[in-house]
């Protein structure tokens, strides 16, 4: 049999909407024949904890001596204060040491942990066992105890609350000092940082 142009285009024509229509029952059939099912969880999230700490200087330093003497003691207090909230290790170093005549040798420095008391007074002051967590010269602790790692001090704080620790610190001019020390300077900063741990 043999057809015009005219009938071949009308059956071409008439063959693309069917073939369209035949597709689109396939896969609305196939779209509606799958089961699924879904679970979730809530939205998740994170944050970080904190390590922080203050004292109860207000930016005063811990000591200010002059005219010192052979035989002459000083001794202060520190309030050292942690609020962060994790667990942390507290260390206390020596920054930026300097002195003249080697001063810094013939002082004596005891550092001792415990409570009460307040900055610049030791009234009330009670240390904790063992108490002294250092003991030598003011020139030893500039050079030996100079960052975290190297540290001194005992204290763990728990975190999740307040919780401080008393400082007490005392400097003694040693009696046996040279008179080579005479007009001699020292100075020292004090820093206590807390690490998470």
């Amino acid at each position: 049999m043999h057809l015009t142009s005219r009938a071949r285009r009308t059956i071409a024509l008439a063959v693309v909407p069917t073939a369209v229509l035949a597709s689109g029952l396939v896969i609305a059939q196939a779209s509606y024949a799958a089961f699924s099912a879904t679970t979730s969880n809530a939205p998740n999230s994170w944050s970080a904890g904190s390590v922080s700490l203050s004292d109860d200087d207000s930016d005063t330093a811990l000591f200010t001596a002059s005219g010192l003497q052979p035989g002459d003691t000083r001794t202060s207090c520190i309030v050292v204060t942690s609020t962060g909230s994790l667990p942390s290790t507290v260390k206390l170093y020596g920054t930026d040491p300097a002195t003249t005549n080697a001063l810094s040798s013939s002082l004596h420095v005891t550092v001792t942990e415990g409570t009460g008391g307040s900055f610049g007074k030791c009234s009330g002051f009670t240390p904790l066992s063992p108490a002294a967590v250092w003991s030598g010269s003011l020139a030893d602790l500039g050079s030996t105890a100079t960052r975290f790692s190297n540290g001194i001090g005992t204290w763990r704080t728990a975190g999740g609350s307040s919780e401080s620790r008393t400082y007490q610190v005392t400097v003694a001019l040693d009696a046996a000092t040279p008179n080579s020390a005479q007009n001699g300077t020292a100075r020292i900063g004090l820093t206590w940082e807390a690490q998470s741990s």
